[in-house]
């Protein structure tokens, strides 16, 4: 997940690698994303920090102003495409600034900082943009691949039987997984799994897995090697749940789109998938049709 805001003067903007998630750090990016009405949790920000890297900027009373992230993913398999990807995929998300410091170019500053850390390490940068960051995106290089569109259903009584809690055999999520993107992220799904929250959805041909969010419970991934297995493993994840529930369907799923219509989903807003890749690399395509749900635009 990306947005910022127009580019504007700013003096001396100092870009920082956030050294440790404190409380206190961990309540300041917690405020950024109330403020810009997002679903994320502190559990979310642990994964930025322990598998990422997080960039801020702070005001003149060191407060965090500004932010960013940036998820290493592993690389693709072995072969001819993993010497064309290099060391695999770097995301780009949690591109958030305080509203009392926006029209700054703070965000443009942290995004910046961003792309540097990812070409510096060789890597292809990949983000899910919001319809206010495309633009300034596409100025960077960045290749639109796919869109997509989050879907929102309001709280109601739950119609299903209780998820089980995630304890699914992680490396054969993380193979299928893998298929669908075209490189790895087992350590991310394991993160999201991992929580004692976390439930899933496992059929035969494709699997979900629910988180709780600030706002929603969040559906996503979801992997299938065909539309109507989607349908089916989504359908059983909704009826599960009573509160509110979010899901990111890219806008190429016409029976999972009429599925969500009729489970109370409405859409909410719209998300561009795009990649930046030097003359040397090409962008890992995968199976895009077995993506019928990401994790959300924070994860890939």
């Amino acid at each position: 997940m990306a947005s910022t805001e127009p580019r504007a003067a700013s003096a001396e903007v100092v870009v920082e690698k956030l050294a440790e998630l404190t409380p206190d750090a961990l309540a300041m990016l917690g405020e950024l994303v109330v403020h810009s009405g997002w679903n994320q949790t502190a559990q979310d920000w642990g994964v930025f920090c322990s598998c990422g890297t997080i960039y801020v900027v702070r005001d003149e009373q060191g407060r965090i102003a500004a932010s960013g992230a940036v998820l290493p993913m592993g690389e693709s398999r072995p072969g001819a495409l993993a010497s064309l990807t290099g060391r695999g995929v770097a995301w780009i998300s949690m591109i958030l600034v305080r509203p009392d410091r926006r029209g700054r170019g703070l965000a443009r500053r942290v995004f910046e900082q961003c792309i540097r850390d990812i070409h510096d390490h060789g890597r292809i940068a990949m983000l899910d943009a919001t319809p206010q960051g495309e633009a300034l995106y596409l100025q960077f290089g960045f290749e639109p691949l796919w869109r997509l569109t989050r879907w929102r259903r309001e709280a109601r009584p739950a119609s299903g039987p209780a998820l089980p809690l995630a304890k699914p055999d992680l490396d054969t999520l993380a193979e299928l997984d893998q298929e669908a993107l075209g490189f790895a992220r087992k350590r991310v799904l394991g993160e999201l799994l991992g929580r004692p929250d976390s439930r899933y959805v496992r059929h035969a041909l494709g699997f979900a897995i629910v988180r709780a969010g600030r706002l929603a419970d969040h559906i996503g991934p979801l992997v299938a090697t065909d539309e109507p297995t989607a349908v089916a493993v989504m359908q059983e994840a909704a009826a599960a749940l009573s509160g509110p529930v979010l899901i990111d369907v890219p806008d190429d799923r016409p029976l999972l789109r009429q599925a969500l219509v009729d489970a109370g989903f409405a859409p909410q807003r719209g998300f561009a998938r795009m990649a930046l890749a030097t003359a040397e690399q090409r962008i890992p395509r995968g199976q895009t049709h077995f993506i019928h749900a990401i994790a959300g635009p924070e994860f890939a």
